[in-house]
């Protein structure tokens, strides 16, 4: 692994190829927030999937082009001298410093070289003296929404950091997170089950029903309430369902090569033929998972 003098050099190497590109090439130089946009997105999804495959060749790769996007909207802004990437950095440390009093001294803020604790420094708390002594990862948890909600620019109030252009299905776990940290939940994780079981049948009555309008509301209080419970018993949905989504598709893809292979497209296949090939691939999933 690199020192820390070899990869501050790494960083600075990266700043000066993209002010160089910047000033020197068409496509980069005519780039704005909103061009960028698009692709951002795109990386971190390619990201994600390489995180998903534990794939550390593509981890590395995407985790580059993430970073190459951070530093050129920083340097955009530093153009119209809005911000820098050094204020990227330092708002991020100062956070982080923040964030964690059990840690760093809040008098750290603002400088070079924060000091973990023990520190020998005077200076006035601004959280209450409970949260510098969290001791354990869950009490760390229970005090981050406290402590963002009394940053100078901080959320204004405990869902207010719930992006609105997150997926769903993220969001809707991020939402359930948050209210929990400030004591919003479940005295008893199994206590959820009830709720998704009513949930179910709301939504089961408002489809007897035919009612289009209040079975989607329905539908979506049911996945609501599995997102719930998930959270409560430690599984990520999107996760969760992203891994069902692989699983189908390798099992489907099994299924079309074996049509192909056979020349009988798979509208002529019966339902139970496919089944069948639906089953092999599932056996097969088996066999390569306890040799693994």
């Amino acid at each position: 692994m690199h020192t820390k003098e070899e990869k501050i050099k790494a960083f600075g190497r990266l700043l000066d190829v993209l002010d160089a590109l910047r000033e020197k090439c068409p496509w980069d130089k005519k780039q704005t927030n909103e061009s960028l946009r698009p692709n951002t997105i795109e990386e971190v999804y390619e990201l994600c999937d390489a995180l998903m495959k534990n794939d550390i060749d593509n981890i590395c790769k995407e985790l580059g082009d993430v970073l190459l996007h951070i530093c050129f909207y920083s340097k955009i802004a530093s153009e119209s001298q809005q911000f820098d990437i050094a204020d990227v950095c330092n708002k991020l440390t100062d956070k982080l410093i923040f964030r964690h009093p059990h840690v760093y001294n809040p008098s750290q803020i603002g400088k070079p070289e924060p000091k973990p604790l023990p520190y020998d420094e005077e200076g006035e708390k601004e959280l209450p003296e409970n949260m510098s002594q969290a001791k354990t990862a869950q009490q760390v948890i229970e005090n981050w929404e406290q402590i963002k909600l009394k940053e100078k620019d901080g959320n204004r109030s405990v869902l207010a950091g719930v992006p609105d252009a997150l997926p769903s299905l993220i969001k809707a776990y991020r939402i359930q997170d948050k209210a929990r940290n400030v004591g919003f939940d479940w005295e008893d994780k199994s206590d959820v089950w009830t709720k998704v079981h009513e949930e179910l049948h709301e939504l089961e009555e408002e489809l007897c029903k035919g009612d289009k309008e209040h079975s989607i509301e329905e539908f979506g209080d049911f996945l609501f309430s599995l997102v719930n419970a998930g959270r409560l018993y430690h599984i990520n949905p999107d996760t969760a369902l992203e891994k069902t989504n692989r699983k189908f598709i390798s099992r489907f893809n099994y299924i079309e090569a074996h049509s192909i292979r056979m020349g009988r497209p798979l509208k002529d296949m019966t339902l139970g033929e496919m089944e069948a090939l639906w089953n092999e691939a599932k056996e097969m999933e088996k066999g390569n998972n306890n040799n693994a």
